[in-house]
């Protein structure tokens, strides 16, 4: 142990004895720290939280990456283009390609007696991953997803639900319209709710072999496949291997394959999302400027409360280096335990949040009903090293007051 850190920690022990003024300080230093701390945690943890939970909301929707019909990116109606058996398993198999499944669409209108709405039924197959739609489902069963048997079955949005008046269990009449008026009868086997309205508005999910009937395509013809990806981070790689393979080829009818990111297929929505960034940066930078002010009027009244100490350092041998690096390690205990009362603070309440749903929010405007908060220990490790070394390194300046400090002067006005 060295000899600056001995005698800082023995000044720690003893702050509040007798220093009116350094008492306070010493507070609103730590809480300073403390409170900066937890809000750049519940910050950083919100914005994570809310970027996770729209992304994930999207990509249940339309997967990581979807291979299309060229011709699709140009029409109001998918272009058919050929997703057999043999293309879904060459696509499974590539590298960190989780899973692949088939979709197709069809643009129709549901009616009832008091009103009507134009919707877009996307038709899954057997191997259609479930798991997103089951978790926002509402009331009701998910639909019999098949490419082989028509169940007249649908599932739709609580938004279609309120606007028609219609409940899981009820039957509604759907039209297409082509070169002849087409109509079928649903039955509806339950109702989702995402709160992305851009989707719940629109999308109406039903098998595979309805939409393709109604779109009087084959059975291998699909509108494209989906891909799920296991690591988002490594999204732009991945499309680019799969745009490697597939674009500028044809299937049997001469159709192009084309490629397409999630975040280049609903660019607007992913620029938002990036754009809450900005957010943290702002919030980081206002946090860490709470805590170097907090700090810096506090060290610079430790200081001069203990003008007598410093002068009896000096006069028994000890450097400005040495005495500056007292203070220091002072400053640093001051820091950690305000870094440590913060994270209380800040994973405490972030931890309440996510158990119990506390705080609320406008569906209609923020896309989810409570806020999500997304913790992870490495992040909020950074936060903690990155606090202590800037407010440490910022200190060294304020530090430098002990070098004026003459032991004959302090002597003097005793």
């Amino acid at each position: 142990m060295s000899f600056e850190y001995s005698i800082a920690r023995r000044l720690f022990g003893h702050r509040e004895e007798g220093r009116r003024l350094s008492r306070p300080a010493v507070k609103i230093a730590m809480w300073g720290v403390a409170v900066g701390l937890a809000v750049m945690i519940l910050s950083v943890g919100i914005i994570i939280g809310f970027k996770r939970e729209i992304r994930q909301k999207v990509i249940g929707f339309g997967g990581h990456i979807e291979v299309i019909n060229y011709r699709s990116l140009y029409t109001s109606e998918a272009q058919p283009i050929v997703v057999n058996d043999t293309l879904l398993r060459r696509l499974s198999s590539m590298q960190g390609v989780h899973h692949a499944q088939r979709f197709v669409t069809k643009t129709g209108m549901l009616k009832t007696d008091v009103a009507f709405k134009g919707v877009i039924f996307r038709g899954a197959a057997e191997e259609y991953d479930t798991t997103f739609l089951a978790s926002h489902l509402l009331e009701g069963r998910l639909p019999r997803f098949s490419a082989t048997e028509v169940s007249n079955e649908i599932l739709i949005s609580s938004l279609m639900a309120k606007e028609l008046g219609l409940h899981a269990g009820d039957k509604v009449f759907a039209y297409f319209f082509a070169e002849q008026v087409k109509a079928r009868r649903f039955l509806i086997a339950g109702v989702y709710e995402t709160h992305l309205r851009e989707f719940d508005n629109v999308l109406a999910f039903t098998d595979l072999a309805s939409t393709q009937r109604l779109n009087e395509w084959r059975p291998d013809q699909c509108a494209g496949a989906e891909l799920i990806i296991d690591d988002f981070s490594q999204l732009d790689a991945r499309t680019e291997a799969v745009r490697s393979v597939m674009n500028r080829t044809t299937d049997v009818d001469d159709n192009t394959y084309s490629t397409h990111a999630i975040t280049e297929l609903y660019p607007g929505l992913f620029s938002w999302l990036k754009l809450l960034d900005t957010n943290v940066y702002v919030i980081l930078l206002l946090m860490v400027g709470l805590s170097l002010f907090t700090m810096t009027a506090g060290l610079l009244i430790i200081i001069l409360e203990r003008t007598n100490f410093i002068a009896v350092m000096k006069s028994l041998g000890a450097s400005d280096r040495q005495v500056r690096r007292i203070f220091l390690y002072f400053a640093a205990m001051l820091i950690g335990q305000g870094l440590f009362w913060g994270n209380v603070l800040g994973i405490g309440l972030s931890l309440l949040q996510q158990q119990f749903h506390l705080v609320h929010l406008d569906p209609a405007t923020y896309y989810v009903d409570t806020v999500p908060i997304d913790l992870a220990w490495w992040w909020i490790l950074l936060l903690n090293v990155a606090t202590l070394l800037i407010t440490l390194l910022v200190l060294i300046v304020p530090s430098h007051l002990v070098s004026r400090i003459h032991p004959a002067q302090v002597m003097r006005f005793e």
